[in-house]
């Protein structure tokens, strides 16, 4: 699964593919946003943790799910 997260005063986006399902990322999101957790983290598909500070995060865009490519020149 694609996300994009928007951090505030930050240039650029941070492009993460995570393992987590659509409905785990938005319910780290809610508790982020509602004030029960101060940090919003994910981990990506090669266990690498991306953490932001709730007050923070400008966006969160969650991409449909990777497929696998197959064939020539798919490296």
């Amino acid at each position: 699964m694609e996300v994009k997260i928007g951090v505030q005063n930050a240039p650029r986006e941070i492009v993460i593919e995570s393992s987590q399902t659509a409905e785990e990322i938005q319910d780290a999101i809610a508790k982020a946003l509602e004030g029960t957790e101060k940090l919003f983290t994910l981990a990506d598909e090669h266990g690498r943790r991306v953490i932001v500070p709730a007050d923070r995060l400008a966006y969160v865009e969650i991409g449909e799910p990777a497929v696998r490519k197959v064939g020539f020149g798919t490296l």
